[in-house]
C-alpha cells in the first residue's frame, strides 16, 4: 500500500523542494516565476492526496505521516528563500512566526498523542484556511523577480507582490490564532502533566 496514488502525490511535494530551490537560484529571467509555478503545482497536490486517499480507500500510516511533513517542509523552504532574497524584518517576521508555530504545534501534537489526547489538537478549520491563504501568499511573493520592485514600469508585478505580502501577513495572524486554539485545547493536559520530558 506504499505506492498508492495519494502517497505518490504527497511524495511529489517533497521531491519538488530541491527542484524549486535549484530553479530559484538559476541565473535566468524566469527563475522566480517557474519556481513559483512548481510551488503552486506542489501545493495543489495537497488538495487531492487526502481526498483521493479517502475516496479510493487508500489511507495509509505512511501517508498520514508524510502529508503534514511535506506541507511543512515546502512552506519552510519557500519562506527561507524569500527571507534570503528580501533580507528584511518584514519578511523575516512572518517566516519566524509560521515556521515557529509549525514546530510548536507538531511537538504539541506528538506529546498529546503520547498522552492519548491526539483528537483534542486535530486540524481545525481555521488551520485549513490558514494553509490555503499561506500557499497563495508564498506563491505570489515567490513569483516576483525583485528587480520588478525597484523599476517603476512594472506595476503588475508590484501589485502581485504587495497582494502576496498582505496575504502572508493575514496568514501570519491566522497562524497565531490557530496556535492559540490548539494551545488552549491542550492547556488542561499541559497543566496536569507530571513534568516528564
Amino acid at each position: 500500500m506504499m505506492y498508492t496514488l495519494p502517497n505518490m502525490l504527497t511524495l511529489s511535494r517533497i521531491v519538488a523542494i530541491p527542484v524549486i530551490v535549484a530553479i530559484f537560484y538559476l541565473p535566468v529571467e524566469w527563475n522566480f516565476l517557474v519556481a513559483s509555478l512548481i510551488f503552486i503545482a506542489a501545493a495543489l497536490t495537497d488538495l487531492f492526496d487526502g481526498y483521493l486517499a479517502r475516496k479510493l480507500n487508500q489511507t495509509t500510516k505512511l501517508g498520514a505521516f508524510l502529508d503534514p511533513v511535506a506541507d511543512k517542509l515546502i512552506v519552510a523552504v519557500a519562506l527561507i528563500l524569500l527571507v534570503e532574497v528580501y533580507a528584511s524584518p518584514w519578511m523575516a517576521i512572518p517566516a519566524i512566526v509560521i515556521i515557529g508555530r509549525e514546530i510548536i504545534i507538531s511537538a504539541l501534537r506528538e506529546w498529546m498523542a503520547e498522552c492519548g489526547h491526539r483528537a483534542q489538537v486535530a486540524v481545525s478549520n481555521i488551520g485549513k484556511v490558514k494553509t490555503v491563504i499561506q500557499m497563495f501568499a508564498i506563491s505570489m511573493v515567490l513569483m516576483v523577480d525583485p528587480i520588478h520592485l525597484v523599476t517603476g514600469g512594472d506595476v503588475f508585478w508590484r501589485c502581485v507582490w504587495w497582494i502576496g505580502v498582505i496575504l502572508l501577513y493575514i496568514a501570519t495572524v491566522l497562524t497565531l490564532w490557530s496556535a492559540y486554539i490548539y494551545l488552549k485545547a491542550a492547556w488542561p493536559n499541559l497543566m496536569n502533566a507530571d513534568g516528564e520530558e
